[in-house]
């Protein structure tokens, strides 16, 4: 089955950071529209329902990136209380209202810098920004890892990708246990291994490496996987992690390896 799917993964992320922050705690910057009005709280909260949704178009978009909240994971001590306040609120006075976000990076969906794990790239300069966008855009696979082990050279091997084939999403146990749903990081998440990176880089077309939890590297690999990927910064590897890839698969309406898709 083919379908349309596109991931623009910069105006994703950005309209998954803009418009679909949810508060679930009430503070001072978020106060309850109910005020001390019950039937004007009724009728504020059935008539202005903001739609959410993942799946655009019958198909043609499909959103895989996780919504932030407080309880979104980030792989950090840092806890996203502070998410977004408001520093001017229409409510309290002010003429407009004004957001002030606060999170780590590497909160939810989002894609690995070069100098994320390379000291002299960070130094240099190899933000995000530099990464090819042509990578981030256009044909992919989705492909089932075998539940059993991490994403290691044998593994690699045995997932036969086409030559030719530049964008690959990963889906593991990672999205079976619902890792990214859970309230606290999980270190037994599913990754690549140092010699499966390494595999990958050396035997495949893949620049484009989408998986389903905040590393692309298993836990004992951490560092290793990471730095196989990021070194090659002139024929890099973009990685982009944790993506919600049961919104994928629930809008494909199947469980199974996919043909290829546009990412």
């Amino acid at each position: 089955m083919r379908v349309l799917l596109t991931l623009l993964v910069y105006t994703q992320l950005l309209a998954t950071i803009l418009f679909s922050v949810s508060i679930s705690l009430p503070n001072e910057a978020y106060p309850s529209p109910c005020d001390d009005d019950e039937a004007s709280c009724f009728e504020k909260t059935q008539t202005l329902q903001p739609i959410r949704r993942e799946i655009y178009g019958n198909g043609r978009i499909i959103d895989i990136t996780h919504r932030l909240t407080q309880k979104t994971l980030c792989g950090h001590p840092i806890k996203l209380v502070d998410l977004l306040t408001l520093s001017s609120n229409m409510r309290n006075g002010s003429l407009y209202n004004f957001s002030v976000m606060k999170l780590p990076l590497h909160a939810g969906t989002h894609v690995d810098a070069p100098g994320h794990m390379i000291a002299d790239y960070f130094d240099a300069g190899f933000d995000v920004d530099t990464l090819d966008l042509d990578v981030l855009n256009g044909p992919g696979l989705l492909v089932d890892v075998p539940r059993d082990s991490n994403i290691t050279a044998e593994v690699m091997k045995s997932l036969n990708i086409p030559k030719g084939v530049r964008r690959v999403l990963f889906r593991t146990l990672n999205t079976d246990r619902g890792l990214m749903w859970k309230e606290e990081f999980d270190s037994s998440f599913v990754g690549f291994m140092k010699d499966g990176a390494q595999w990958l880089v050396d035997n495949t077309d893949i620049k484009l490496v989408g998986t389903d939890y905040l590393s692309v590297a298993a836990a004992d690999d951490a560092i290793p996987a990471h730095v196989v990927f990021l070194e090659g910064r002139v024929e890099e590897q973009v990685l982009i992690e944790a993506k919600a890839m049961q919104n994928l698969l629930e809008a494909l309406g199947q469980h199974q390896r996919s043909p290829d898709h546009n990412i």
